[in-house]
């Protein structure tokens, strides 16, 4: 059979290499720093989940359940997703880990890939990485403003400086209805003008049809949620407001900010980034979601969080500026030269890794090839021998940077790469 083309990967995903993985790398121990330092523990979740789920919590009417699920029937016949995000699983994992039954609220986080099937773009991928935060277990405003203000530490952590938050309330089940009801009675009469998506919103969830950018004039002109709120919405959103004042946390007060989700009840936020705008570009956001842990089947039990995505987010690090120089694979580079080494070659290796990472090259190549391969890797030193030397259990320890050579006995290499 004559070779196929060369398989290449699927579309709307990538391959993040090491150079790249550097950066990730500081993103993620920055995320993880911070929400320690809060107090929250990480968790674990699978990346596939039921189906039902997703839809039931995220909401049968969300662009993420009508139109990106990755959703398939296992051999058993039960339809399941490969997780859109990370908050349903972890609301899931704190009734079935018994969470509910210790000190509340448990104070999670996670990190992994989540998937949409979304129309790739740049900065938008099918297999996405978000950063997650969930605090579950108490309705205190307190708690939204605290994870208002990880997401704010990490990107400062980051160096980042074009991220501003973006702030509303959305309401509750006490008072969103006459909410919904003005909204309705504003876009009923438009309905002709709006896309197709939006008319199909209309009925189900009319919030959403202020995130829509297609029909933007129309949203700019709707009733504002904060002109509807109950009084304890009120009184939630000044006491969120407060707190985040006194944190020196600065945000925009955004009546059209709604989240994606139907999750979302009360506080909503957006952090977005002067050079991608907001909308369908921010960063990451979150809210209170209070009604999403009983629309699962569980008990009502309050919970706020948000997500950040870690590919926009990396992305945006690049865009100010923010350079981290990958380490080099290894600090030493054990470099036989000549055949019939390789013996001899892996145990110079496992007593360099005694106190440095080192790895050996057992290529067939010159030493001069070798050489070089050293230098392109950034190794900080060379431990090379022939045979005469591997005989006499020593190596010739050259110090790249200086080009400094030495010659020392194995069982000195542990003390003379210590340095």
């Amino acid at each position: 059979m004559p070779p196929s083309q060369p398989i290449r990967a699927t579309r709307g995903v990538r391959d993040i290499l090491p150079p790249e993985r550097a950066v990730w790398q500081v993103a993620e121990a920055a995320a993880a720093a911070i929400a320690e330092r809060f107090g929250y523990q990480e968790i674990e979740t699978p990346i596939i989940e039921p189906a039902e789920l997703v839809e039931r919590g995220v909401g049968e009417s969300t662009d993420v359940v009508t139109k990106e699920l990755y959703k398939f029937q296992d051999p058993g016949k039960r339809w399941l997703v490969l997780r859109p995000e990370g908050t349903a699983g972890a609301v899931r994992a704190y009734f079935e880990g018994h969470l509910n039954q210790g000190p509340q609220p448990a104070r999670l986080y996670l990190m992994g890939p989540m998937f949409r099937h979304d129309r790739p773009q740049a900065g938008r991928y099918r297999q996405l990485y978000q950063f997650d935060v969930e605090a579950i277990g108490d309705d205190s405003p307190a708690y939204d403003a605290e994870v208002i203000e990880i997401a704010w530490n990490w990107f400062k952590d980051l160096g980042l400086n074009g991220v501003n938050l973006q702030l509303n309330s959305i309401g509750d089940a006490k008072c969103r209805p006459a909410y919904r009801q003005a909204l309705l009675d504003y876009y009923r009469p438009l309905k002709d003008k709006l896309d197709a998506d939006c008319q199909r919103r209309l009925e189900i969830n009319p919030l959403r049809l202020l995130d829509c950018k297609t029909d933007a004039k129309y949203a700019a002109e709707a009733p504002k949620v904060t002109d509807y709120l109950c009084d304890e919405c009120r009184a939630a959103f000044a006491e969120v407001r407060r707190l985040l004042d006194a944190a020196g946390i600065e945000y925009r007060l955004n009546p059209r900010l709604v989240r994606g989700l139907d999750y979302y009840t009360r506080t909503a936020f957006e952090f977005w980034h002067e050079a991608i705008g907001g909308a369908q570009n921010a960063l990451g956001g979150g809210g209170r979601y209070d009604g999403l842990a009983a629309e699962l089947g569980w008990p009502a039990t309050p919970a706020v969080g948000f997500a950040a995505g870690l590919d926009r987010t990396v992305a945006m690090m690049h865009e100010e500026g923010i350079e981290i120089v990958a380490k080099p694979p290894a600090d030493v580079l054990v470099v036989p030269d000549g055949p019939d080494l390789a013996v001899a070659a892996a145990e110079v290796g496992r007593i360099s890794r005694q106190v440095r990472p080192a790895m050996v090259d057992f290529s067939d190549r010159s030493l001069k090839a070798k050489m070089r391969a050293a230098d392109r890797f950034g190794c900080r030193w060379v431990a090379i021998f022939n045979a005469d030397e591997a005989r006499r259990k020593v190596v010739q320890l050259r110090e790249m940077a200086s080009g400094e050579q030495r010659e020392v006995a194995w069982q000195d290499l542990p003390e003379a790469l210590a340095s």
